[in-house]
Order: C-alpha cells, then structure tokens, then sequence
C-alpha cells in the first residue's frame, strides 16, 4: 500500500525526523488560503506539490517553486485542472485531486536514503547516496559504486555507530554529522516498526549554514512509503492512510470479495486459483503468442458471488477480447466455478471467446455443468489441460481480431 508525500511528512515529522512546513489542500481557494499563510509568516518561496502515487513529478510539470500567492494559485488551477503525465503514469496520465503547499527550503546538497526490503540478502538494507534528487535512478545503473548499501540486522536494526559511518560516507561533517545519522537510526526504526517495505527520502537535504546552524541543518524535504499489506492488520493507523481516489477501481472492487487482482497491458483476461497457478497461466499464455490482461486469484474458498464477481470485473475491462479459466481443484470446488461460469453468463454475460480448463475435486460435476450450459453460452469452450486452454484462447482472440 502507497500513501501520499504530505502523509509520509507527517509519519517522519511524528517519528522526531525535520520536514519543513506544509498544509495538503483540495481547491484552488484552500491553495491559496496555504500560500498566503506561509508567506505571512515569513517564507520567501513556496513550494506546490502534487499528490499522486506516481513519480516523475518535477519533470511534468506538477511540482512548481512560486514567489507570490498568485503564483501559487497559477500553480494550483494548472495541477488541479490538468492529467499528470510522467514516465510512471502511462500516456493516459492521471488526475490530480491533492496538493502541498510547503515551505521551501535552500538547498546546498541533496542526498538519497531510503530503507528496502532487499530479496538477495533476505533482509532489511540501507541505501544511501551523496547524490541525490531527480536523476538517483540514472545514478544507480550507470554509476553503482556511488550507491551505499548496508545490510540492517533483522532484531537490533541499525547501531548508532554504522548510522554515524554511513553519514560520514555521505559527506556530512561537523553537528551535521550527528544530525544526518540521526535522522537514519530513525527513518530504519520507523521502516521496521510500521511493516514498511519501503521508506524513501529523496532529497534529503543540508542546508547552507548559518549563525545558528553553522553546519548546516539536514532535513528530509519529500518522502515516499510503501507498507507490506499482509501487516496492515497490526496497524490501523497506517491502514486509514490510504487513498481509494488513488486506487484503480477495479483492484478496489475485488479486494471487498477477497480477490486478488491486478490489472496488466494484455487483452486475455484470466480466472485462476492460486497465486503460483495464476503465475504459471499467465507465463502458458505468454509461451503461445498471447498477453494476459490480469493477474486474477480467487483463491480457495471464494463463494460462487466472488467468482462471479471476478467475472465482472475482468469483463468490465474494455480491453479484454478473450478469458481465459484455470481452476485446479482442491480447496475450491470445480462444480462450484462451473456454476458460477453458468451463473455470470446469465447476470454479466459473455461477449468474449471463454475457454474453461478444470481438473480436481468434483471436476465430473463441473464438466457435466458446463455441458448442459454450452447452449446458453455459445463462445464458451473447454480444454483437456493447460497447454490445450492456452492454444484455443491464443487462437480464439486471433480469430475475432482477424475478423
């Protein structure tokens, strides 16, 4: 689970890590409201800031330093008025509902820090650099060696002494020292302690130095988190953050029936129980010249309502052209998706080619449901196994693109 920049502030902001001043608004009128705000207290630039789960923000366009209210309020109708195209967005773009307006803060250096979940050392780890800002992935394929990557002990974290090494490697020196590699123990703290899979600030930055900061004073002035959803459970707090605007309505609509989904660029929609399964399907379609459409999982208790349900989403994609059935009966019953097949036919009706493989528990049942369906469903066909399903829907999409 994502949640927005102005959110993350606040979770570094309660954890004791420095962020300047902001406010999220929704309107143009709030924007401005913000903007006179900071300016009346003493800020000489302001910073507008789109709230989205995308990246790729100050390239668009969507993140803008202004001098004046008015500015700001440009600022805002042109974000609040307009899609954000990025590189993560697609060109569809997406819509922008949410601003910050913060302080801004004079920069002397950026930095990156963020802490991973790292699959190859099965742990926790550090990433830090002195190079931080917009172009840290550029950093990260062309020059690796600029990267610090420190493994984080699964039980005690980080000790102070490994996040005071990682500060000086950074380049900080004097009271910034301890500022940076404090802010580190704590940003490796909150990673762990809220089941974060990620926690990401880029730039952190110093700032030029001055009669009470001679150093300079280390802040972290954007921030990005992700939250492993099988914790979500632990933490309400965290569970309360997200954003159903920023959700595709179709993954929303399939989490309430306990579905897992997620939609992708192809145009064979799948119906699988079972994660690896899904995997596997997905992988089969590929191997024959297809595209799936989705990853559908309806695991193995899923009443016929969910399976119908699944059929309604995966049909509610204009996209899809064909779908594409793969039950292995266990926990999941065949006769129980077979008469859920029968079930959405009538209430969701298929306008697609359907090509139906089950095998397992009650699969006799199954088979003798779909046949006496096969006149009610016309683009219905089955498949002896995998490989068989995979050929015949490959070949029916072909056929109606063709056509």
């Amino acid at each position: 689970m994502k949640i927005h920049e102005y959110q993350a502030r606040q979770l570094l902001l309660d954890a004791g890590v420095p962020v300047p001043r902001g406010e999220m608004v929704e309107s143009v009128a709030a924007a401005q409201s913000a903007a006179r705000a900071l300016f009346a207290s003493g800020s000489r630039q302001v910073v507008v800031k789109a709230q989205v789960h995308a990246g790729g923000r100050g390239k668009a366009g969507f993140v803008k330093l202004v001098r004046t209210v008015d500015e700001a309020v440009d600022a805002a109708t042109f974000m609040l008025g307009n899609r954000m195209v990025s590189v993560q967005t697609g060109p569809e773009g997406i819509e922008v509902h949410k601003l910050l307006i913060a302080d801004a803060v004079e920069i002397a250096h950026e930095y990156y820090v963020a802490v991973l979940v790292d699959r190859g050392s099965r742990t926790n780890m550090l990433i830090a650099s002195a190079e931080g800002g917009m172009d840290i992935e550029h950093v990260a394929a062309t020059r690796p060696e600029a990267i610090i990557r420190m493994p984080l002990d699964p039980v005690r974290g980080i000790a102070p002494y490994q996040a005071r090494e990682v500060a000086i490697r950074l380049g900080f020196r004097g009271k910034a020292v301890a500022q940076a590699s404090d802010l580190i123990s704590r940003l490796c703290t909150l990673h762990r302690s809220l089941d974060a899979s990620m926690v990401e600030i880029n730039p952190l930055v110093l700032t030029p130095p001055t009669s009470s900061d001679p150093d300079g004073k280390v802040m972290a002035i954007d921030a990005k988190f992700a939250f492993d959803e099988n914790a979500l459970w632990r933490h309400a707090e965290v569970e309360q953050l997200a954003d159903p605007q920023e959700a595709d309505p179709a993954e929303s609509r399939a989490h309430e029936f306990g579905l897992s989904y997620i939609r992708l660029d192809g145009n064979i929609g799948c119906l699988v129980n079972g994660a690896g399964l899904a995997m596997g399907t997905m992988d089969i379609i590929k191997l024959h010249g297809g595209d799936p459409a989705n990853f559908l999982d309806v695991g193995g208790s899923a009443s016929e309502q969910a399976v119908t349900e699944a059929f309604r989403i995966i049909l509610s994609d204009e996209r899809v052209e064909g779908v594409l059935v793969n039950i292995f009966g266990g926990i999941m019953q065949c006769d129980r998706i077979a008469r859920a097949i029968v079930g959405a036919a009538r209430t969701v009706g298929f306008r697609v080619p359907l090509v139906v493989r089950l095998e397992g528990t009650n699969v006799a049942e199954a088979r003798t449901i779909l046949e006496a369906a096969k006149s009610d469903i016309p683009v219905m066909q089955t498949a002896s196994d995998l490989s068989d399903a995979a050929r015949k829907i490959v070949a029916a999409v072909g056929a109606g693109a063709a056509a």
